[in-house]
C-alpha cells in the first residue's frame, strides 16, 4: 500500500475501512464475545446442575428433615405408622413465615403418619389474616393437633387464644397464660369509629365459632375480644378453655390418650402408647423452619417490615427526583415487594413470581443501559429471593435447591464476566484514532526547531517541539491539535 503524505487523507481513509487496531477500544466486539460466552457457561451450568439433581431422589413433599429429634432414643422418621409425633415450635409473633411453617409441618406430619402434631406455642399475637389462616388449617388438619402453650412463662395472647383454641387438645403448661384478644392495629393502636366495631364484632364471631366447633366456652371467647380478659392454666381449665395442665411432652401425652376427638369429620380417640418407647420416652421428630420460612419471618417481623416499607417509600422518591440513579430504584423495588409480603397484601408465592419477574428485567436491563452493576446485583438478589419464595413446601411443583444455586450461581458468573470483560476493556489505553495517538513514537524527518515534519504509524504529520529536535532523533507525541502534533524529545526511561 502506497503511504501518503497527507495526514488528512490518512485518517479519513483510516475511518472509512475501520481496520480492527491490536489493543483499539472498540463497542460491539467485546459484547459478542462475552455474551457469546455467557451463553456457553449458562447452557453448562443448567446441565450440570441438572445432571447433579435429577438422580436424587425427592422426598415427600411438605416433610421435614430429622433436624433435632428427641432424645432418648432419636426418632428417624421411619417407624412403622402411627408410632412417632411430630413436633412444631411456635415462637414470636404470627406472621406469614408462621403460616408457612405450620402448613408444612401439618402436611409433613400427616405424610409421615405420625401419631398427632404436637404445637409448643408461645407468642404475643400476630396478623389477624394469618391467624385465619391457621386455623382454618387446624380444624382441617388430616391427624390429631395438640397445642401445648409452654414452657413455663409462656402465654397464649391475642391471635394465640384462637389458635390455640381450634386445636383437638388445647394445655397449657403451669405459669402460663391466656387471653387478651381484642383487636388492635398493626402499631398496636386502638382501632376507632365504625371500623372498630366492625372489626371487634368479626373477631368475636371468629373466636366463638371456634369456641363453639371445639366444644370450648363461648361466653369466655367472647369476653376474651370484647374485654381483653386473661385466664391462668388453671383458670383455663376451670373455664373450659383448656383440656388440662401439662408440665411436660410426656405428661401432654398421657394426658390426651383416652379423649375423643373429631379428625377430618371422623371421631377417634387418642392412643399414644405406641408412641412410647422402651424407657416410657416419646419418640418425636422435631420439626425445623426451612430457610424459606426463615428469610419470610426475617422480612415479616413488624420492625423488618416497617424498614422495608419506608426504604421503597425512599428509594422510590428519589429515583423519581432524580432518573438515572438506578441503585435507588432497584433497592426500592425489591423493598416494596417485600414489604407487601410482609403486610400479607401478597401470598408469598406470588411475591416470588413477582421477584423472578422484576430480577429478569433487571438483569436484562443491565445489559442495555449503563448501571455500574446496580440493575444486575439487584437482579440477582431478586431471583434469588424469588426462587426461594415461588413454591411453597407442599408444592408438587417444588423446585430442588441445588438447582436454584446453579441457576443464580451461573446469571451471577455471567454477569461478573460480562461486566470484567466490559472494565477491562474501558480501562484499556485507546489505540486507533486520534486519542490512540498520544504517548506513540516517532521519528522526526526534519529539524524540530519548532515546527517540522515527523513519522508516526507510516504516516508523516506536521509537529512542534518547545525543545530542539534533530532530524532522525525519536520523540513521543504529547498531544494533537488538529493535523498538528505537539511532540517532546523521547526520554531515555521511556518507551523504545
Amino acid at each position: 500500500m502506497a503511504v501518503t503524505n497527507d495526514p488528512r487523507q490518512a485518517m479519513e481513509r483510516s475511518r472509512a475501512l475501520r481496520l480492527p487496531v491490536k489493543g483499539a477500544r472498540t463497542t460491539g466486539f467485546p459484547w459478542r464475545n462475552a455474551l457469546r460466552t455467557a451463553l456457553v457457561l449458562l447452557l453448562a451450568g443448567q446441565a450440570a446442575a441438572l445432571e447433579r439433581v435429577m438422580p436424587a431422589a425427592r422426598e415427600p413433599a411438605g416433610v421435614e428433615k430429622d433436624a433435632a429429634a428427641a432424645t432418648p432414643p432419636p426418632a428417624t422418621g421411619t417407624e412403622a405408622p402411627f408410632r412417632i409425633v411430630h413436633r412444631a415450635r411456635v415462637h414470636g409473633a404470627i406472621t406469614p413465615a408462621t403460616v408457612d411453617y405450620l402448613r408444612g409441618a401439618i402436611e409433613g406430619a400427616s405424610a409421615a403418619r405420625a401419631a398427632a402434631l404436637v404445637v409448643v406455642l408461645d407468642t404475643p399475637g400476630g396478623l389477624l389474616e394469618s391467624t385465619k389462616l391457621i386455623v382454618q388449617d387446624l380444624l382441617a388438619a388430616p391427624l390429631p393437633v395438640l397445642v401445648h402453650v409452654a414452657p413455663g412463662g409462656a402465654s397464649a395472647t391475642s391471635a394465640g387464644v384462637f389458635v390455640t383454641m381450634a386445636a383437638h387438645i388445647a394445655a397449657m403448661a403451669p405459669g402460663t397464660s391466656i387471653g387478651a384478644a381484642h383487636p388492635v392495629g398493626g402499631q398496636g393502636q386502638d382501632i376507632e369509629g365504625e371500623l372498630g366495631k366492625k372489626v371487634e364484632n368479626f373477631v368475636t364471631g371468629f373466636g366463638t365459632a371456634i369456641a363453639e366447633r371445639r366444644g370450648r366456652n363461648v361466653k369466655w371467647a367472647e369476653r376474651a375480644v370484647r374485654e381483653s380478659v386473661t385466664a391462668t392454666e388453671n383458670e383455663a381449665v376451670a373455664n373450659r378453655i383448656v383440656d388440662f395442665v401439662a408440665g411436660d411432652l410426656v405428661e401432654l401425652l398421657a394426658k390426651a390418650g383416652g379423649r375423643e376427638v373429631e379428625v377430618a369429620g371422623t371421631r377417634q380417640v387418642l392412643d399414644f402408647r405406641a408412641v412410647l418407647d422402651a424407657a416410657g420416652q416419646p419418640r418425636v421428630v422435631d420439626v425445623e423452619m426451612t430457610l424459606r420460612q426463615r428469610v419470610v419471618a426475617f422480612v415479616s417481623d413488624p420492625n423488618i417490615a416497617y424498614l422495608l416499607m419506608m426504604g421503597a417509600m425512599l428509594g422510590l422518591y428519589v429515583e423519581m427526583s432524580n432518573p438515572g440513579l438506578v441503585l435507588p430504584g432497584v433497592a426500592g423495588a425489591i423493598c416494596l415487594l417485600l414489604a407487601l409480603l410482609a403486610a400479607q397484601v401478597l401470598p408469598i408465592s406470588s411475591t416470588g413470581a413477582l421477584l423472578m419477574a422484576v430480577g429478569m428485567a433487571f438483569v436484562i436491563a443491565e445489559m442495555f443501559f449503563p448501571s455500574f452493576g446496580a440493575l444486575g446485583v439487584g437482579g440477582i438478589v431478586a431471583l434469588a429471593l424469588g426462587s426461594l419464595f415461588l413454591y411453597t413446601p407442599e408444592s408438587a411443583l417444588a423446585v430442588d435447591r441445588r438447582l436454584v444455586a446453579a441457576a443464580v450461581g451461573t446469571l451471577a458468573s455471567i454477569l461478573v464476566l460480562v461486566g470484567g470483560v466490559l472494565l477491562a476493556d474501558r480501562r484499556r489505553r485507546p489505540r486507533a484514532g486520534s486519542e490512540g495517538m498520544v504517548d506513540e513514537i516517532a521519528v522526526a524527518l526534519t529539524d524540530l526547531d519548532p515546527n517540522g515534519k515527523i513519522k508516526v504509524r507510516g504516516e508523516i504529520w506536521n509537529a512542534s517541539s518547545r525543545n530542539a529536535v534533530a532530524a532522525g532523533q525519536r520523540v513521543r507525541i504529547v498531544a494533537l491539535r488538529g493535523l498538528e502534533a505537539d511532540v517532546e524529545p523521547e526520554r531515555k526511561e521511556g518507551k523504545p
